[in-house]
């Protein structure tokens, strides 16, 4: 864990401008920036960042927040990784509360491994481009193969020489250790002696979610029928391959934008993709896609598209993984390149935007395409036909979230009628499937003897910033001028933040609150208020908790400012919010306070309406309507309006 006196030195250096400015082209417009959002295509700009509030938003898509949630929606990083990214750009240096003698071995294990890949990345590049072997064997392999010199370089390609040993004796020069180069397979022992794994190949590094290169794919150039045409990085403390696609460092923007992965199998399928402008693309590199892979894809969007080769080993190797992806959530399609091509050939052969016109044309639902296929295959087989009925049945089950519900029955409806089976039939086998798994994940948590999970903090919907009702804008005004004027002072002897926590008590108002959200960054305020620790709007907009994080950034959020062309309309100085604070909370706290009222007088009324009490009830029930609708006229002229809901 990284230690709390780190975080805050990270937090005291954050330019937000700067920081999105290196994402985004921003022009100063007012006391704010203003830029084309980087989450949604756009042709005018609708992204601001305000420096004074330390927050972005978009009025056109409605994304919203602080640096570090820009850094992880922006570059997809978890909230270590944004801290960790902070302060390598800030030069802080990062202090961990104390870990295990084991782990800090692992992390020492994985910071190395880091860097040595990094020096083999600069040398296989150096070797293609600077020396005669590299650019007469690898540079003309590669461009005969149709890839641009600028796109081999964006990947960072690279080419070990023939040479036994060049790279060893270069790192080993280079004072790496001969148990981490072994570690990393960039180097095997020969007859006792170090030698290069990859010699005489293509090299293509393999990147994580931050560019780092965690490993490398080797591809051989020579025909030789005894060596494998790859070799990868084996796994090792930061190479895990189940939890790896192939350029989705290249393709996480593309992605997000355009709310689609492409997936396809090989490194070169990317790179020709890439090359002809289609960037939402990642290779799962042959192998069936794992839940890790699958929730990598999540992270970006929920719509995958397999498109592999279209003979009978691509078929099966797109349908591999299949369940799982249903399961995650994924909206799956499926395309078949046809003529004996693959994605690199193909859009090699045809172009991009016929490439992107037959994907977007041939996509196939792979639940039907499977059900089509094996129908294919059992013909009037009725052992393989029985089998195929609880394959996909399975398959179905595997659609476990509510949200899927819809698609679930569409998916039985059909694969009824297509295998000529009752829909009830099969409604019920699917159902049978889900109370099985059920049963064995219950079985298996009542094995698992853990320590139960706490609630998670409450987490603001997506739609927290559409408009909400009058009274939740009274809510939320208190709570924002309680987060910019608390520390300010109400009187001689209290201080706003002291002059609400006072109103709330007597008056009940805390128990008023309808969004729960906002009375847990009610009292996490008072909390820290109440230790000394004099908490501001920033105290939320960096915190731990994400719920905190994300209400406290949608407080500071207001869609309206100040022009700075006013002042030459307008005779005199112009008062500020901080000159008019008090004003504010009384108006916010008055409404609070009207709202109960109000709601007290409907409560009464329907006693009234009763007709089954006493005279003597009668009579209080009338003195207490009497006695709220004083205190209600009182409170309107207080505020100014007699508008109430």
């Amino acid at each position: 864990m990284i230690t709390q006196e780190t975080i805050q030195q990270i937090l005291s250096r954050i330019d937000i401008v700067e920081i999105v400015g290196g994402f985004v082209k921003l022009k100063k417009r007012g006391t704010s920036y203003l830029g084309l959002c980087p989450f949604h295509n756009e042709k005018t700009p609708s992204f601001t960042v305000s420096p004074a509030k330390e927050i972005y938003k978009c009025f056109g898509c409605g994304r919203s927040g602080n640096t570090i949630s820009f850094l992880m929606e922006h570059e997809k990083y978890s909230y270590v990784e944004s801290l960790r990214w902070l302060a390598n750009k800030y030069n802080v240096e990062v202090e961990e509360t104390a870990t295990s003698p084991e782990f800090r071995q692992l992390q020492q294990v994985a910071d190395s491994l880091y860097i040595l890949n990094g020096f083999a990345q600069q040398f296989f590049s150096n070797s293609l481009f600077e020396t005669e072997e590299g650019q007469s064997v690898g540079l003309s392999y590669l461009k005969e193969r149709g890839f641009r010199e600028e796109i081999i370089r964006k990947f960072q390609l690279g080419y070990d020489p023939e040479q036994r040993d060049a790279f060893a004796k270069a790192a080993i020069a280079a004072q790496y250790n001969t148990e981490l180069l072994q570690k990393s397979g960039l180097v095997v022992l020969r007859d006792g002696q170090p030698v290069d794994n990859y010699r005489g190949r293509i090299i293509f590094p393999v990147h994580n979610q931050s560019g780092k290169v965690l490993g490398f794919g080797a591809r051989l150039i020579r025909n030789n029928d005894r060596a494998p045409k790859y070799i990868n990085t084996p796994e090792n403390e930061i190479y895990i391959k189940s939890r790896i696609l192939y350029g989705s460092y290249f393709a996480r923007h593309a992605i997000d934008k355009q709310d689609e992965c492409l997936l396809v199998e090989g490194y070169t399928d990317v790179i020709s993709l890439h090359q002809a402008g289609i960037e939402n693309v990642v290779a799962s590199g042959g192998t069936s896609l794992t839940v890790d892979q699958l929730r990598l894809i999540r992270k970006y969007t929920n719509n995958l598209t397999i498109i592999y080769d279209g003979d009978s080993a691509g078929v099966k190797a797109a349908l591999r993984g299949l369940d799982l992806a249903l399961e995650e959530g994924l909206q799956v399609r499926l395309v078949l390149i046809p003529d004996k091509e693959d994605p690199d050939s193909y859009v090699n052969k045809v172009g991009m935007t016929a490439f992107r016109d037959f994907v977007d044309s041939h996509k196939k639902d792979v639940i039907l395409f499977q059900l089509e296929a094996m129908l294919q295959d059992a013909g009037n087989d009725s052992t393989k036909r029985a089998s195929l009925v609880n394959q996909i049945a399975e398959s179905i089950s595997r659609l476990n979230k509510a949200e899927d519900f819809t698609r679930q029955q569409d998916y039985i409806q059909r694969c009824a009628e297509l295998m000529k089976i009752d829909e009830a039939g099969l409604t019920a086998l699917v159902n049978k499937f889900i109370r099985e798994r059920i049963g064995k994940e219950e079985k298996k948590q009542l094995r698992e003897t853990s320590t139960p999970a706490l609630d998670p903090s409450p987490t603001p919907s997506d739609d927290l910033l559409e408009l909400v009702s009058r009274d939740e804008q009274h809510e939320r005004g208190t709570l924002r001028a309680l987060l910019e004027f608390g520390l300010k002072p109400w009187d001689e002897n209290a201080t706003v933040a002291e002059h609400v926590f006072r109103e709330m008590e007597v008056n009940a108002l805390e128990d008023l609150f309808d969004n729960r959200e906002l009375v847990h960054l009610l009292q996490a305020y008072r909390n820290l208020y109440l230790q000394g620790l004099e908490p501001t709007a920033r105290s939320f907009l960096y915190h731990e908790d994400h719920g905190l994080n994300q209400i406290a950034v949608s407080l500071m959020d207001s869609p309206h400012e100040l022009s700075p062309n006013w002042k030459a309309h307008f005779d005199g100085p112009m008062p500020t919010r901080d000159e008019l604070y008090r004003q504010e909370v009384y108006s916010s706290l008055n409404y609070l306070k009207l709202r109960k009222i109000k709601r007290l007088i409907n409560e009464n009324q329907r006693d009234l309406e009763k007709g089954q009490v006493s005279d003597k009830d009668m009579m209080m029930l009338l003195q207490t309507h009497k006695h709220l609708k004083v205190l209600e006229m009182e409170l309107t002229r207080q505020i100014g309006t007699v508008i109430l809901r």
